[in-house]
């Protein structure tokens, strides 16, 4: 895009923004979709819940109708929106720790301190592939973020929530959206000082807790031959039953997790055996005969399992595995419940 066309392109949005403060409920609806998608990963990533996103993002709508005549053009339209959102999203994750400390599973401590959450992180959910397909620079936003793949995968989504909520801002809006130090602070009404100390202990409090390869992860968005091939194997040895096959797939330090419950399987040898016990005939354990799709999540490969019914009749939504792969071995299954796959596009029954 040319200069001339992007000058065009904000000079057409600064029209729509003097309608929307003027209170023109059209142009406003119009104007905000265009941030709808990006707000829902920027809000994903806050939050770590696909579903509370959703709600976050109808909440900075509100939020923004409600303060329009306070937007003055001292930024983007696009960086007031991702003020509020974030805003808004602390205010949630505020919400979230009353509730956790009100049952007993928080300590009553500096909400700004970073200390680990419980192990079961309940709210931890996978973001569909398909969603974020749509979100790209258009002409108005032409400095709007691309979705990396090192910032939306699981074991980032999961690094993250070891950050104090107020940390976890700051590190996304300065190292994912590369905001300046000054913007971040006007945003999260905080001191220039006080984001960069911020930012100083959120690095390596995520780097502690991120796979330690993963700077050496494609930064691609892009599935490779390798993944490819890795998931048909993996889905068809589930439709096999063959507890060895899926075995033979995984590293030997691999880990099979089921985000919100506390389950976890270390070792390649450990995953085996509950393979064994689930895929078994003959195990009390079995679990029925399956059927698989391929999808994606978090830009990682991914299979939809469904479990056959007791009559036989059909096939229903048991679990979406989301796979981690380095060195042509899986290295991580993340297991999640099979509430979301409606939101995946899978259908209800094969």
């Amino acid at each position: 895009m040319s200069r001339n066309d992007a000058t065009l392109a904000r000079a057409a949005e600064s029209e729509v923004v003097a309608a929307v403060r003027a209170g023109d409920e059209k142009a406003f609806a119009g104007l905000v979709e265009r941030h709808r998608r990006e707000l829902h990963v920027h809000c994903y990533r806050m939050l770590g819940s696909l579903e509370d996103s959703e709600d976050l993002v109808q909440e900075t709508f509100l939020r923004a109708w409600r303060k329009r005549e306070s937007f003055q053009g001292n930024s983007t339209f696009r960086a007031w929106l991702y003020r509020i959102a974030t805003n808004a999203c602390l205010d949630a994750l505020a919400h979230r720790l009353r509730d956790q400390r009100a049952r007993g599973v928080a300590p009553a401590a500096d909400p700004d301190a970073a200390a680990p959450p419980p192990p079961e992180i309940a709210w931890l959910q996978p973001y569909p592939d398909r969603l974020l397909e749509p979100i790209a620079p258009s002409a108005a936003e032409p400095d709007a973020a691309v979705v990396a793949k090192e910032t939306i995968e699981l074991a980032f989504l999961v690094a993250i929530q070891h950050l104090s909520p107020r940390q976890r801002a700051v590190l996304i809006l300065r190292d994912v959206l590369g905001w300046p130090a000054k913007e971040t602070a006007a945003a999260l009404e905080m001191s220039v000082a006080a984001v960069k100390s911020a930012l100083q202990r959120a690095r390596p409090e995520l780097k502690r807790h991120l796979p330690q390869r993963r700077a050496d992860w494609a930064p691609s968005a892009d599935p490779t031959e390798e993944e490819r091939v890795l998931l048909q194997r993996y889905m068809d040895a589930h439709e096999r039953a063959d507890a060895t096959a899926i075995a033979g797939l995984l590293s030997e330090d691999a880990r099979v997790t089921m985000p919100p419950y506390p389950d976890r399987y270390e070792g390649r040898e450990a995953i085996a055996t509950l393979l064994a016990e689930i895929l078994d005939p003959g195990s009390p354990g079995y679990v029925g005969h399956l059927r698989t799709l391929p999808t994606r999540a978090n830009l990682q490969p991914a299979a939809a399992i469904y479990l056959r019914d007791p009559a036989g009749s059909e096939y229903r939504p048991m679990t979406l595995d989301v796979l981690r792969i380095e060195d042509a071995k899986v290295v991580e299954i993340t297991a999640f419940a099979s509430a979301l796959f409606p939101a995946f596009g899978l259908p209800p029954t094969l």
